[in-house]
């Protein structure tokens, strides 16, 4: 029970419904991003890379449920900063509703959520992605790892940069578990994070899993957000 639970009523972060936080009318006003690719950002099928725009250190693909704004963008926002977990519970079972199984064409795909830099996980009490993405991925039989990446910096928030400099922002930032460094060979491996502006974050995520052996390296992300 997160500290909201505590003082209040449940009731929706959109129309004040008691009941949810994340009412179902709410949530059908939510648009919808456009599957692209993640690198030319053009549309292609399920979010899948295309073929010219592959790199080796890259993202097979990318999938975002829904647009960062209205119920979802503020069911984000309290999940972050006023700590009422119970909203992750909720986000998981939508997105295990609204998520094609197989979309991603993998067998035995890993989770691995984006990391915190300790500091910062501390202060919260927990990784918000790493608490969606546990429930994720406990719905849908996926092998979840939290702790496969390291995060060994904390950077300023992306949210106070221009594009270029979050690209330079987050460069460097993740690392291996050196616990894991002989396992990753054939391996597909399923990233999670809240929500995806740029994509610089998650895509300096996938190049460390593919320069130590990841065969493929797709993300998923509950929100698709303005770059």
């Amino acid at each position: 029970m997160g500290i909201l639970d505590l003082f209040f009523l449940k009731s929706c972060l959109g129309c004040n419904r008691s009941g949810r936080y994340i009412c179902e009318d709410c949530l059908r006003k939510v648009r919808i991003p456009l599957a692209v690719c993640p690198e030319c950002l053009r549309v292609s099928i399920n979010g899948m890379t295309h073929p010219k725009c592959l790199r080796q250190e890259g993202l097979n693909g990318h999938v975002s449920l829904w647009n960062y704004e209205g119920v979802v963008r503020r069911a984000i926002l309290t999940l972050k900063y006023k700590h009422a977990k119970d909203i992750a519970k909720e986000l998981s079972e939508y997105i295990t509703r609204k998520l094609p199984r197989g979309i991603f064409k993998l067998k035995d795909p890993i989770l691995v959520p984006i990391p915190l830099f300790w500091l910062r996980e501390n202060w919260r009490g927990f990784n918000q992605s790493e608490l969606v993405g546990k429930m994720v991925a406990e719905s849908f039989g996926w092998r979840f790892e939290p702790k496969l990446l390291v995060r060994s910096k904390m950077k300023v928030p992306q949210t106070d940069l221009k594009r270029e400099e979050r690209l330079l922002n987050v460069r460097g930032i993740f690392s291996l578990n050196p616990k894991f460094s002989s396992s990753l060979t054939q391996n597909s491996y399923i990233l999670f994070d809240d929500v995806w502006t740029t994509g610089s974050t998650l895509k300096e995520a996938a190049s460390v899993l593919k320069r130590n052996g990841a065969r493929k390296v797709f993300s998923l992300t509950l929100a698709r957000g303005v770059s």
